[in-house]
């Protein structure tokens, strides 16, 4: 009986990084080309906008909040970055300089959602679900209008040349290069290696891992989750903090929709409205209660491979999308029920 105790133990503590290796297994099996250079790449490269959603919720969740503006706020930034980089190339500025200021306009206007969203929670005491569900119509609604029902376009070439770049490229003929394609003659291939826009999430999820765990900030985040009353007496400004939270949230939200632009070159007020519901099943797949108080950064991420591999790994054995929601909602019932009735299993090493 201890030795199943044990294997059970270990199996609810680990079930999301044994799942992952199975899904690995069996599309290295089914799906064709799956384990290539070419696959890994992409499927890290559609991750990157779910992975910054699903960082930010992290922060919200851990606080026993939850965001449901994030998808439309991504959207709202490859909005307002499309047609600011749009309007600034049109004007004679050198492209750069364009998506250089629209990048800095769009994160400081991607801030006013999540001030309103933590505003509405924190000082006037809205449930999370309904003021972040009301955000969400509104940037929704100030993206269409922008837009005009239409996706934003005449962005500059150059967003095409950062978002679908990569770091290093590698050619028989020229050997490695750096982040600049190298021209090569005919029959000289030339491989790229680690997405660009790979890179800079990666950076952004790693800055974010730390400020969470490592720093007074993410123990306050924590403490808020766990016990909201206890934090107010232990002398933590909880109000300010969950504004921070929140606006945290959006910036992230909001990064993630400049990527979107980066990466296709266009503007859509509905590019993050499938992700929002992915970003909070990563985060509970990866461990953290819907609760509050528990919950890392780096566990959401394997929550977001893991539907990244589903994803990719259906297209590849050329299984229809819709299946993808199906295996999706099981899992996410899956994660819950093991959260709801073995916390102490799945939240010990937090």
């Amino acid at each position: 009986m201890k030795r199943q105790s044990g294997l059970g133990t270990y199996i609810g503590q680990r079930w999301a990084v044994l799942f992952f290796l199975v899904e690995l297994i069996f599309f290295a099996i089914l799906g064709r080309g799956f384990f290539s250079l070419n696959g890994v790449q992409i499927t890290l490269f559609y991750s990157t906008t779910l992975a910054l959603l699903a960082t930010a919720e992290t922060f919200v969740i851990v606080t026993g909040g939850i965001d449901l503006s994030v998808g439309f706020v991504m959207g709202f930034a490859s909005v307002v970055s499309a047609k600011l980089a749009g309007q600034f190339d049109s004007m004679g500025i050198p492209a750069a300089v364009a998506l250089l200021l629209a990048v800095t306009i769009t994160l400081a206007l991607g801030l006013a959602p999540g001030l309103v969203n933590g505003l509405l929670v924190a000082h006037l005491k809205v449930p999370p679900f309904l003021a972040t569900f009301a955000v969400q119509g509104i940037t929704y609604g100030v993206s269409l209008i922008l837009t005009a029902g239409s996706a934003a376009i005449n962005v500059p070439a150059l967003a095409n040349q950062i978002g679908n770049g990569h770091l290093f490229y590698v050619s028989a003929e020229r050997g490695l290069s750096f982040l600049v394609a190298p021209s090569t003659t005919p029959g000289f291939p030339v491989t790229g290696l680690l997405p660009t826009m790979v890179v800079v999430t990666l950076i952004f999820v790693a800055i974010a891992a730390f400020v969470l765990k490592r720093t007074r900030f993410g123990q306050h985040t924590y403490a808020i989750g766990g016990n909201i009353d206890a934090a107010v007496r232990s002398g933590i400004n909880t109000k300010r903090h969950l504004v921070s939270i929140y606006v945290i949230s959006s910036f992230l939200a909001s990064l993630s929709g400049i990527i979107y632009m980066l990466e296709y070159v266009t503007g859509k007020a509905d590019a993050g409205s499938s992700f929002m519901l992915d970003s909070i099943v990563a985060v509970v797949i990866g461990g953290a209660s819907l609760f509050g108080g528990s919950g890392t950064v780096w566990k959401t991420i394997l929550g977001v491979l893991i539907l990244s591999v589903l994803e990719m790994g259906l297209k590849m054995m050329g299984v229809q999308t819709f299946d993808k929601y199906i295996a999706v909602g099981v899992i996410l019932i899956y994660a819950v029920l093991v959260d709801q009735f073995f916390p102490e299993l799945v939240h010990k090493e937090d």
